[in-house]
């Protein structure tokens, strides 16, 4: 049995070892991207002007009158003071091409005193800019820019999410083979400084992944629910638990409006989520709406200003409403729900450490640089082996006089 694990965690390594090394590092940086950015882009999400704030949906009304080709999608309901607004946008449909404008951006950094904008950018362009770095990180880090398959799905996170499978499974060998006897346990957990060279290439390794082994299992699971949450991880996890319809993964149980039918002005949403928020006793008033054209669906979260990373543990509260009847068409309240609402609500603050707030975020850049470190040790424990294997062969094959 250990030689076939051997040779399933050699080639399940040697596939996806460039991809973990890649996430690894990327997931590194972007563990802080909101204040890299912040600090490489003051102008983006800094006011200019210290007035007196106008309403976000005021700002949001302005921003579409004076570009009636764009569609305001996520707008912040408050402003923390000092900051600019940043909303999301999108082309509305051309007319003449029945096809979206092409704006060239979907981000607006927006003075609230005066509505001017102060910045534009398309969010995760492949642009190593200071304006487009972070942005250009986190989409590498989970969609690797590979091309976008029918039904709205990037190649590359279905590629990373069959990657993070194949960990998954390689994460429970890789356990098995670190422990080859009951005697010489000890091994595994020791590394071995003073010698250097390939025997600390290979602790690194083999102890490096056992001393991290349960942080790696957890990021190897959440891997595979944030990139395959409604193809794998939701299927699977509602063979043991009732979960809760989403608009976003359970369509076809929810009386979604199709798309392209007239929405309902973000003003009336917002009347709503407010009533709703006290209804649900929610302890935030709606800190930000974002429409779902494709679907029709409004989203109202509920934070804070500054708050949109999260506020607790698990995340912020949600509310969906059919674009539009404004018929209120899901939920998710943290905190409440089945096991199985949940553990997939936990999926998100355990993949960037946000759970465990400033040490959880700490232990997510120390596990994006272990990852690689892990894939890097991997690949020269196995070039190592190959040669020495190739040697062998090659001195078996030598006429007999010559052995």
């Amino acid at each position: 049995m250990r030689p076939l694990l051997v040779k399933l965690h050699r080639w399940f390594g040697i596939g996806i070892a460039l991809f973990l090394f890649m996430s690894g590092l990327t997931g590194a940086v972007i563990a802080w991207d909101h204040e890299l950015d912040a600090a490489l882009n003051p102008g983006f999400y800094h006011a200019r002007s210290n007035g007196p704030e106008l309403p976000p949906l005021e700002l949001a009304r302005r921003v579409e009158a004076a570009d009636p080709r764009l569609r305001v999608t996520y707008l912040p309901l408050g402003v923390e003071p000092g900051h600019a607004l940043q909303m999301r946008v999108e082309g509305r449909i051309d007319p003449a091409t029945n096809a979206p404008y092409d704006l060239g951006f979907n981000q607006l950094s927006i003075d609230p005193a005066t509505g001017a904008i102060q910045g534009r950018r398309e969010w995760g362009a492949p642009s190593l800019s200071r304006l487009n770095v972070l942005p250009f990180l986190y989409q590498l880090h989970y969609t690797l820019y590979l091309p976008w398959m029918v039904g709205g799905l990037s190649t590359g996170v279905w590629l990373l999410g069959v990657v993070a499978i194949v960990w998954l499974f390689d994460s429970l060998i890789a356990l098995v083979l670190a422990f080859p006897s009951a005697k010489s346990w000890r091994k595994s957990l020791v590394f071995r400084v003073k010698r250097g060279g390939y025997p600390l290439t290979f602790d690194l390794h083999r102890s490096g992944g056992v001393w991290v082994w349960g942080l790696l299992l957890v990021i190897a699971t959440t891997s595979v629910s944030m990139n395959l949450p409604a193809q794998v991880m939701r299927p699977v996890v509602s063979l043991f638990s009732t979960l809760t319809p989403s608009p976003f993964y359970d369509a076809g149980k929810l009386p979604i409006p199709k798309p392209g039918s007239a929405a309902l002005p973000r003003e009336r949403i917002v009347e709503l989520a407010r009533e709703a928020g006290r209804g649900a006793q929610l302890a935030a008033a709606p800190g930000a709406i974002y429409f779902a054209s494709a679907l029709n669906v409004y989203a109202v979260g509920y934070f804070a200003p500054g708050g949109d990373e999260g506020e607790s543990p698990l995340g912020n509260p949600w509310i969906y409403w059919n674009g539009a009847t404004g018929e209120r068409i899901a939920s998710n309240l943290p905190g409440r729900g089945s096991a199985g609402d949940l553990f997939m609500e936990a999926q998100f603050p355990l993949h960037s450490g946000r759970i465990g707030g400033l040490a959880g975020r700490i232990a997510v850049s120390f596990m994006g640089v272990t990852v690689a470190l892990l894939s890097v040790t991997g690949l020269v424990i196995w070039l190592k082996k190959r040669r020495a294997r190739r040697k062998i062969g090659r001195a078996l094959q030598l006429p007999s006089r010559f052995v």
